[in-house]
């Protein structure tokens, strides 16, 4: 059966067609769900409340666009309004250091290392870094998304950066002592 196909059946609350999205789509929305989660848990939480949020919202989608990104969407949303939920995201400060960029030798750093470093950012950290570096969202939209100012968002993703920066230079120091 097609993609849209199975669509239409969902919009008439189709349970074979629902558990079909699920599978088709759940390894992906949940690798999303994990970044935007300080747990597995509570990635898995976030999972099953977007895919809540996808089936009592399908008749929304007009086959206009991805479905996919339809659906990335709400799983972003649901993740964040979890922290909201939480009150992590209440900072105001507008002050922020420069850009920092942090140099990564890839023959020395893991993938699974750096989705490690990434994991243990504080939160507020981790979500404007997760939105703006690997999302592609702006500032603006980070602002309007966490309910931030948009130097609070610039400032987070710089200390996020600075953090990481420390992170795997400390890593690559210990590699190299290690090797003496």
């Amino acid at each position: 059966m097609s993609l849209h196909q199975l669509i239409k059946n969902c919009k008439k609350r189709d349970l074979k067609s629902q558990s079909e999205i699920y599978h088709l789509f759940a390894g992906k929305l949940f690798a999303l769900c994990l970044k935007y989660s300080k747990t597995q848990q509570e990635a898995e939480d976030n999972l099953q409340e977007a895919f809540i949020t996808i089936f009592n919202k399908i008749d929304q989608y007009k086959f206009k666009g991805s479905f996919e990104g339809w659906m990335k969407r709400i799983v972003i949303n649901t993740a964040l309004q979890t922290y909201r939920q939480k009150n992590v995201l209440n900072l105001v400060e507008d002050n922020y250091p420069e850009e920092v960029e942090v140099e990564v030798d890839e023959a020395e750093i893991s993938l699974e290392y750096l989705l490690k470093i990434v994991q243990e950012l504080p939160e507020r950290y981790r979500m404007v870094f997760n939105l703006y570096v690997l999302d592609g969202y702006s500032h603006k939209e980070i602002s309007d998304l966490l309910g931030i100012a948009e130097g609070t968002s610039k400032s987070n993703l710089s200390r996020a950066r600075l953090i990481l920066k420390d992170k795997i230079e400390s890593n690559q120091l210990n590699q190299t002592i290690g090797l003496l």
